[in-house]
């Protein structure tokens, strides 16, 4: 059963809230995090500032919401696995594809703008700090996917969003030191199936 097409209500709050999440980014990479208020970010957008925190509850937020629809990724990924496919299976597969794909979650990716958002992001330690919310999130929302006992499942679940993040961090860190997508696709690949095959090997035995 699919889910039901937003209405023009939610379509609208869904526009206004990437508008300003795109506006507060160009601004904080023009001038820096620190340096642009979030007043200063709702007058660039012709919006009030209580208008803004109605949409957004703090500063980070405004920027961790490209990350919005990869949220419960991993968990819509085992949700919506073919029949008689392993959930650790699938989320390998998209893992990959993202690889070949060039999805900036992935780290593979050296597009200009997404590269500046990244040093953005990483080397501001508000920014960082707030990930952390993002990811427990993300592995709480996995781990309702997978099922199981529940321990066993946010154990899992943890592993498999931590193996993600270091494959993709390790993607960055290389384009950051001047390799190029195309360059280091081979590696990541080869990196990402290792990554995958030590989670077989700690969690395999539920879901692999």
């Amino acid at each position: 059963m699919t889910d039901p097409a937003p209405g023009l209500r939610e379509l609208k709050k869904r526009r206004t809230r990437q508008t300003l999440s795109e506006t507060a980014v160009r601004l904080f990479m023009e001038k820096g995090y620190d340096n642009v208020s979030v007043a200063e970010v709702a007058a660039a957008a012709e919006v009030s500032k209580p208008t803004l925190f109605r949409y957004f509850a703090a500063k980070e937020d405004l920027v961790l919401h490209q990350f919005a629809d990869h949220e419960d990724e991993a968990a819509r990924v085992v949700a919506g696995r073919e029949d008689g496919e392993a959930p650790l299976g699938a989320l390998r597969r998209h893992f990959l594809e993202g690889l070949r794909r060039r999805d900036p979650v992935t780290g593979l990716c050296d597009h200009p703008a997404v590269l500046a958002y990244q040093r953005m992001l990483y080397g501001t330690p508000q920014l960082v700090a707030r990930l952390y919310g993002y990811q427990e999130r993300s592995e709480r929302a996995l781990a309702e996917a997978l099922g199981g006992p529940a321990v066993r499942a946010r154990i899992a679940a943890g592993q498999i969003v931590a193996t993600q993040r270091i494959l993709a961090e390790e993607n960055v860190r290389r384009i950051v030191a001047g390799e190029s997508a195309d360059e280091l696709e081979a590696v990541a690949l080869s990196t990402a199936e290792e990554g995958f095959r030590l989670l077989g090997e700690g969690v395999g035995r539920d879901y692999g």
